[in-house]
């Protein structure tokens, strides 16, 4: 399996996430402030911190029991103040693994956030490079995703190799309201030899 730091950007640590309650609270953050900030990832704005913590929890305890992998990038110049250790979590992808028995050589990629500060650093290519190598690990040979129409991350999907299959119209609401597309990509991966 690729190693995700050697991919990651200087000074970023990635890595699969455990049910920490410290790594909830930075998850529900981070959460919490895409929303606000239009990210489409399946909310509605203002986003309840209960309901993002009930959200990463249940992720997380599907994470336990191998249903899926959480991976959080970690700056390791900025420590996280609220809980007062660590680095901070920048930005963090999910590796849905959990499919239909029709579909084993398959996995979804999500809830891929990154937080403002932190873009256009190459932290989620990274993130991307390492949910990639987990699935080509665990005998994944097509992943799929799909991305808001506006102010999604089309153009990252796509210079990461995933083709665009179609969009869908008026697939969901936007966080603020009104309703955007659904642009579907995926992505052969090459078996693991």
């Amino acid at each position: 399996m690729a190693d995700p730091d050697r991919d990651a950007p200087p000074g970023i640590d990635i890595r699969p996430l455990g049910p920490d309650s410290a790594i909830l609270e930075a998850l529900t953050g981070l959460l919490v402030a895409t929303v606000a900030g239009g990210g489409s990832v399946g909310f509605m704005d203002p986003l309840d911190p209960e309901e993002a913590r009930a959200f990463w929890r249940d992720s997380l305890a599907a994470a336990q029991a191998g249903r899926r992998v959480v991976f959080g990038a970690f700056d390791l110049q900025a420590f996280d103040l609220r809980a007062c250790e660590g680095p901070a979590l920048v930005a963090t992808v999910t590796l849905v693994t959990d499919l239909p028995p029709n579909q084993p050589h398959r996995a979804e990629i999500a809830k891929m956030m990154t937080r403002p500060s932190h873009r256009g650093r190459g932290i989620a290519r990274a993130l991307l490079a390492a949910a990639e190598a987990r699935a080509r690990a665990e005998g994944r040979t097509l992943l799929v995703l799909d991305t808001a129409e506006e102010d999604g991350a089309s153009g990252l999907y796509e210079k990461q190799g995933f083709v665009h299959a179609g969009t869908i119209p008026d697939f969901a609401l936007k966080p603020q309201g009104g309703l955007t597309g659904t642009r579907l990509y995926w992505k052969r991966l090459r078996p693991v030899a």
